[in-house]
């Protein structure tokens, strides 16, 4: 996937992958997801009604039954 990145994004596949994978691991991805949910929320166009979690984000911590 990552060798298939067109030249015009700038960086290599190999350079690209780097980057996810470090940015993953600083939990970039999570940080910008809250920064967001953030600006929505203070605009008040932040609609909880539609939310739902997902049981794959969610650890079950006692493993249930």
């Amino acid at each position: 996937m990552w060798s298939q990145v067109p030249p015009v994004f700038g960086p290599s596949g190999a350079t690209a992958h780097r980057r996810f994978m470090e940015w993953s691991r600083q939990r970039v991805w999570a940080k910008l997801h809250r920064l967001v949910l953030d600006e929505l929320s203070s605009r008040g166009e932040l609609d909880w009604s539609r939310c739902a979690i997902d049981s794959v984000n969610m650890r079950a911590l006692k493993k249930g039954t």
